[in-house]
């Protein structure tokens, strides 16, 4: 019996592509991140807000930078598996390396008694004295 060929997803004239994202997309990307450091936030809220202007230089450097190592680690893998599915990795790459970026960013430009502090646990309990069970002592288990 003769093999039947299986008709193709996407018809050939048909360009499917997550990567590299647009011009146009890169820019949202930009203009996300400047919205997100300058804007009030869970992120502002612990390391503070940045005025447009920071905001809007610290967006571009981290989207470049994520963009550049997306980029890289595509070349890197470039010959092997599916051209979608790779894109796909490479655009989650992308995403995951401008969230570490950002905080990155935040964490730098606070100040150090921010960068030393630590929120307690969220499961952390407060110790009583064993004299004064009323009074509960500043002591968090960790």
């Amino acid at each position: 019996m003769a093999e039947e060929k299986q008709p193709a997803l996407f018809p050939s004239c048909m360009a499917f592509s997550v990567w590299p994202p647009s011009q146009k997309i890169r820019n949202a990307v930009i203009q996300r991140i400047v919205e997100t450091l300058s804007n009030p936030s869970v992120l502002s809220k612990r390391y503070g807000v940045m005025d447009v202007e920071e905001a809007s230089s610290t967006a571009r450097m981290i989207e470049d930078q994520a963009f550049l190592a997306a980029s890289s680690s595509r070349s890197l893998e470039s010959g092997a598996g599916d051209p979608v599915g790779l894109g796909i990795e490479t655009l989650q790459l992308y995403s995951k390396e401008i969230s570490l970026l950002i905080l990155d960013a935040v964490k730098a430009r606070a100040s150090p008694d921010e960068k030393t502090q630590s929120p307690p646990p969220a499961d952390a309990a407060v110790i009583t004295s064993s004299e004064d069970n009323s009074q509960p002592s500043s002591a968090l288990y960790e």
